[in-house]
């Protein structure tokens, strides 16, 4: 069991929530617009940070195992799941399964905002 490494995942993830709330509110207080800008701007700026992360950590090892849990899994999984969405499609390009990466991409979209949509109908009907 590595304490550690589990450790900084949780603090990782309590932090990166509260990351992700006081950046968003604050994006939120600073745009009249209906589009969900607070939480646009966390999922790019998460993807950006999970790429220098993803380079430093994996390819160019100068992030240890556990700063790499804390900022990967723990820090940017509670800013943004996003970010590993879009990491893990860009693998699978790199991979050259171009297909694999389109399917990633539009189930993970059409069948999200589908389920999303029946979670709510379901929680709904056993609300009445």
């Amino acid at each position: 069991m590595n304490t550690g490494l589990y450790a900084a995942i949780a603090l990782g993830g309590a932090l990166g929530a509260l990351c992700r709330y006081f950046l968003a509110t604050w994006v939120y207080s600073k745009c009249d617009f209906v589009f969900p800008w607070g939480t646009f701007v966390v999922n790019i700026l998460g993807c950006f940070i999970l790429g220098m992360v993803f380079i430093w950590g994996t390819e160019k090892m100068m992030i240890g195992p556990n700063m790499k849990a804390f900022l990967a899994i723990g820090l940017l999984g509670a800013f943004t799941t996003f970010s590993t969405f879009c990491l893990e499609t860009i693998n699978i390009i790199k991979d050259g399964e171009i297909k694999s990466a389109l399917i990633n991409t539009v189930g993970s979209v059409i069948l999200g905002l589908l389920a999303l949509w029946l979670g709510t109908v379901i929680a709904e009907l056993l609300s009445k």
